[in-house]
């Protein structure tokens, strides 16, 4: 019979068992980034996420930077925000907007004929801030974002680009990392929404400690 723990446990039971994976393949975490890609591979159960995970230059910084200033969270899916700790998120002054169900950026984009995502990024100008961005499933998402940023009409104070699946997905992460905004992305076609959110609390917990 499989033993039982209390769920703190088995988390911590898990990253160990990480560590000793990785000591066993002869690798070594880079330690400014260990908790982010232990996190990820702990969400995947996949190590291939040590390879391809992108850190910008300075990114956990940036990241703990506009997480301590209250930066409102923008994510592309209501499965992304689901992932999100929201607790301790509010102890730092965040909060969490998803536009994806809103009935005006359905609206608009039936009627420009765009995907919600892009609309839905668009909407984002409107909150006069500089916005911590969740990109875990549209890459139109993150390409709009981008020409958002490049325009400048966002300043986004951070974004985590994992879109998934098979069309514009690598380009779109390319054009992010390209442009210099401060990013954690995971290259190739991996990602998705949980992988957005386990990168994002992996920042969180960084910044203010597990609560």
């Amino acid at each position: 019979m499989a033993d039982y723990f209390r769920p703190e446990e088995i988390e911590a039971e898990s990253f160990r068992i990480i560590a000793e994976e990785i000591r066993r393949m002869d690798r070594e975490l880079p330690k400014a980034y260990a908790p982010v890609i232990q996190r990820v591979i702990h969400t995947t159960a996949d190590f291939s996420y040590l390879d391809s995970l992108y850190f910008s230059e300075g990114s956990m910084e940036a990241a703990v930077r506009a997480l301590r200033l209250g930066s409102s969270v923008v994510t592309d899916t209501n499965m992304a925000r689901a992932g999100i700790n929201e607790r301790v998120l509010g102890r730092l002054g965040g909060k969490v907007l998803c536009y994806m169900a809103d009935e005006e950026v359905a609206r608009l984009a039936r009627q420009r004929q765009v995907t919600r995502a892009v609309v839905s990024m668009e909407k984002t100008v409107q909150a006069k801030e500089s916005c911590f961005y969740v990109i875990g499933n549209a890459p139109t998402a993150l390409i709009r974002l981008v020409e958002l940023a490049q325009e400048g009409r966002i300043r986004p104070g951070f974004v985590i680009g994992a879109p998934v699946g098979f069309v514009n997905v690598t380009e779109a992460k390319e054009r992010l990392i390209a442009s210099g905004i401060p990013c954690i992305v995971p290259r190739g076609r991996k990602g998705g929404s949980n992988v957005a959110a386990a990168i994002f609390n992996a920042l969180l917990y960084e910044t203010a400690g597990r609560g």
